[in-house]
């Protein structure tokens, strides 16, 4: 079936904006109660997460080739991990990472070779750019499930559809959700052949950002046939075998990033670390092992630069498909280093970004085209507890060891899409910054049939946690049908 034409995106589109404000207070209801929230650490408190009235519409046929570029990124970055701590450039990654992190990749690097749930997050514009890897506890598949499928049981009962067709289209569209159960069912299987897990857990801190999420997951779980349930380290406990509030658990998923177990105020760190350093499977089988090593940018500025290097590309052993990918979508990273390096940069400040090494939630992102934005100043103050210009802040940049230092990435132009936000009763129009970012496993015997999902924020920098909404993701087979159910009852 061909892709779906821009006219009928723009009917469809108009249809939806006409209408949202009828479906607009359902969609963003029920949106929220099935997980489409953010949690507050300090009480535990529920923020939701608006969701757009108006998708994001890619033709299948792409959604396949983003899947199969995010696939060979993320293989090809942990093979550069391996390197790096092999001795390619080791402190560069080593120096960056914590002490329990520093531990646990030292024991494990060179065994890791399987990371069943990966999430790159890209850029489009002209062509998909890719920002970054994520690989230590990349979410967000619940959180596409619930935008996409959501907006098509509302928007489709507006429109007269009946619950046959709905689920028929949520089929169609797919589910990161079920993707993941099948990926963590691979990986099981991978360390205890043959078997499939009777009960698992997802692991998490009290009050994780995103527990609804997770709650969401273990729902989607136990209807595919998994006992599964969201626990916490301090509930965990057992010497032969895993147990959690008394029962055994064959898989831990594990949504707890690695240096969380280093607070001081986090009850049962030790039980986990302890779980983590040992062999794989010996009390329960851990996915994904820790692998922060992975995710750190150096990573991707390596990567980058192996496109140019053929050494380094050799020392990581990349395939001529992984270098192509690379090559295609990875936009110019490197080291922030270096008395040539800063002079460009500070010269030059509409054409690049400063990411922190290794740091997650967007926090220590500098774009260098907003440094006279009020959101620069609010970032640099966090960072550096004092209000810094673009030069000031460079120069502070360029020595700061922390997570690693910096790395400076090559800006890529996109622009604000106008969509509309649902909350609560509201709708209001947004100009967002959009991003897609595609799921993909590695050491799978087989890919499960990942999809990806959709951020929009009003800063250059998208992150759920900081602000911002879901866009429900279509396939455009869907969109064309959904079309039709909106053109049969127009008058």
């Amino acid at each position: 079936m061909s892709a779906m034409t821009k006219a009928t995106i723009d009917d469809l589109r108009a249809l939806l904006e006409r209408d949202a404000k009828h479906f607009g207070p359902t969609l963003a209801r029920l949106a929220a109660e099935r997980g489409l929230a953010v949690t507050k650490k300090e009480d535990g408190s529920i923020r939701p997460i608006p969701i757009t009235a108006t998708p994001v519409i890619v033709d299948s046929a792409e959604l396949a080739r983003r899947q199969r570029l995010a696939a060979l990124l993320a293989s090809a970055g942990l093979k550069m991990s391996r390197a790096v701590l092999d001795g390619l450039r080791r402190d560069v990654v080593f120096n960056g990472l914590s002490p329990l992190e520093q531990q646990l990749a030292q024991a494990t690097f060179r065994s890791l070779d399987t990371l069943v749930t990966t999430r790159v997050d890209f850029f489009v514009s002209d062509a998909v750019h890719a920002l970054e890897l994520n690989a230590t506890i990349p979410a967000m598949q619940a959180y596409s499930d619930i935008a996409a499928n959501t907006f098509l049981e509302v928007v489709g009962r507006h429109w007269g559809a009946s619950e046959a067709q709905v689920a028929a289209w949520k089929s169609k569209n797919g589910s990161n959700a079920k993707a993941l159960f099948d990926a963590l069912m691979a990986g099981y299987a991978k360390v205890r052949p043959g078997q499939k897990p009777s009960r698992m857990v997802l692991l998490c801190r009290r009050n994780d950002a995103q527990l609804t999420e997770q709650r969401s997951l273990c729902a989607r779980f136990n209807e595919l046939g998994v006992e599964a349930e969201v626990v916490h380290p301090d509930q965990l406990s057992g010497t032969d075998r895993v147990i959690a509030n008394g029962k055994p658990v064959d898989l831990v998923y594990r949504h707890l990033f690695v240096r969380r177990l280093e607070e001081a105020d986090l009850p049962g760190a030790e039980y986990v670390k302890g779980l983590l350093a040992e062999p794989n499977g010996k009390r329960a089988v851990v996915l994904n092992p820790p692998a922060s090593q992975v995710e750190v940018k150096a990573v991707f500025g390596l990567m980058s630069e192996a496109v140019e290097d053929g050494a380094i590309a050799k020392a990581a052993g990349l395939t001529d498909d992984e270098l192509g990918a690379i090559r295609s979508t990875v936009p110019w990273t490197r080291l922030f280093k270096g008395d040539a390096r800063l002079k460009e940069v500070l010269a030059n400040p509409d054409r690049y970004v400063l990411k922190r090494s290794w740091d997650y939630g967007g926090r220590a992102v500098f774009v260098g085209r907003t440094r006279h934005e009020a959101s620069f100043g609010e970032r640099v103050k966090a960072a550096y507890g004092e209000a810094l210009d673009w030069e000031a802040m460079c120069r502070r940049a360029i020595e700061d060891p922390t997570g690693g230092g910096f790395v400076v990435q090559q800006v890529i132009d996109i622009h604000p899409e106008r969509h509309l936000l649902c909350s609560g009763e509201s709708q209001s129009w947004a100009d967002l910054f959009v991003d897609f970012s595609s799921y993909a496993s590695v050491g799978l015997p087989n890919q499960p049939a990942w999809g990806g999902v959709c951020r929009g924020s009003i800063s250059h920098i998208v992150n759920i946690v900081g602000g911002g909404g879901v866009l429900p993701l279509l396939t455009s087979e869907v969109a064309r049908e959904l079309h039709s159910a909106a053109t049969g009852r127009v008058k």
